[in-house]
């Protein structure tokens, strides 16, 4: 993997050639103070909004006193020039928008969302995703720590892209890896459930997506090696998603990377022997539960009893609680005085 091969791979590298195949979207430059808010490894802080700016102050002067006057307050950072810019692509999405950077989404912090969606409305949403996310870290400190090149890294202009919500069908969507050119694999998206219609129409969508990559993604998109995503609606069409590196950054669902760079360690699509060229791309899915994965995402979330303690949806976890503490406060007691 070259760093070279990263750059490519930028959301607003590749959504020009491919605008009419895919999600609308709107890539907005972040300014030189938005990212340092985003680098800051402090208190998560949001932003004062722009149609509420004294409410901020008002709840500043209620809460402040003698007492606490040695206690350091954290003013919230003001962006009123970039929210606007949001806002209005927001509005110009339909004011419902899936975020991400210039390679990584924050679906790894998803969990941290009110309503545990990327879905976002404003730019509060987006930062709160954002300023939550490994992902998200990962893009703007060390994007090109896995390539094989000692080469200087290329100079990043990070973005914003700001993508229309559409409610895509998980069983829908499908992973497809390129190595010189040639499609190779697809494995279905989704690996942690058993999509029975999926492995039914496996020819089917196996040919659908050939000729996609065939007709339109191998002419225009300008490397040898990479991996895209593309999304199969009710009519069978073809949707391009994304474009991800040819690498260790990039999951390989239900390959592994042995296979992907050794084709030759690839089986045929009937499982019966090695594949040839007639064989390719080989397609997999997830046929029997036994078969499934656990999500990534599952190590990014918080335990569920600290959820419900923390949001006070269980009423008896919280008791259990409270009793816990106030035991434990009783035992020290007693050994401070004994």
């Amino acid at each position: 993997m070259k760093k070279e091969q990263i750059v490519k791979c930028q959301f607003s590298e590749w959504y020009p050639r491919f605008k009419k195949h895919t999600i609308k979207s709107i890539v907005l430059q972040i300014p030189p103070e938005v990212i340092d808010y985003l680098h800051d490894d402090g208190t998560l802080v949001l932003p004062i909004r722009n149609d509420c700016p004294s409410r901020h102050e008002d709840e500043t002067e209620e809460w402040s006193d003698e007492e606490s006057s040695d206690v350091p307050t954290l003013s919230p950072p003001k962006f009123p020039e970039f929210e606007s810019r949001v806002e209005e692509a927001i509005a110009e999405l339909g004011g419902r928008v899936f975020p991400k950077l210039n390679w990584s989404s924050p679906k790894d912090a998803q969990w941290i969302a009110l309503n545990s969606s990327l879905c976002c409305h404003s730019l509060h949403d987006v930062l709160l995703l954002l300023k939550s996310s490994d992902l998200i870290a990962h893009d703007l400190t060390r994007p090109f720590l896995l390539c094989s090149d000692d080469s200087p890294d290329p100079e990043i202009h990070y973005q914003l892209t700001l993508r229309k919500w559409c409610e895509l069908i998980p069983g829908a969507e499908f992973r497809c890896f390129v190595r010189e050119r040639r499609l190779i694999a697809i494995s279905q998206r989704d690996h942690t459930q058993c999509y029975r219609h999926v492995h039914a129409l496996r020819a089917e969508i196996r040919t659908s997506i050939h000729q996609f990559f065939i007709g339109l993604v191998q002419p225009r998109f300008p490397d040898d090696d990479y991996v895209f995503d593309v999304y199969r609606d009710s009519q069978g069409r073809i949707w391009l998603v994304d474009f991800n590196p040819f690498g260790d950054v990039t999951d390989t669902l239900l390959f592994s990377w042995e296979e992907l760079t050794d084709t030759a360690r690839l089986p045929s699509s009937d499982g019966n022997g090695e594949a040839d060229e007639q064989d390719l791309p080989v397609f997999r899915c997830v046929t029997e539960e036994s078969y499934l994965q656990p999500s990534v995402q599952l190590s990014y979330r918080l335990p569920r009893d600290f959820v419900d303690l923390s949001t006070g949806q269980d009423a008896c976890k919280l008791i259990d609680f409270l009793n816990l503490s106030s035991g434990r406060q009783q035992t020290e007691s007693s050994d401070e005085e004994s």
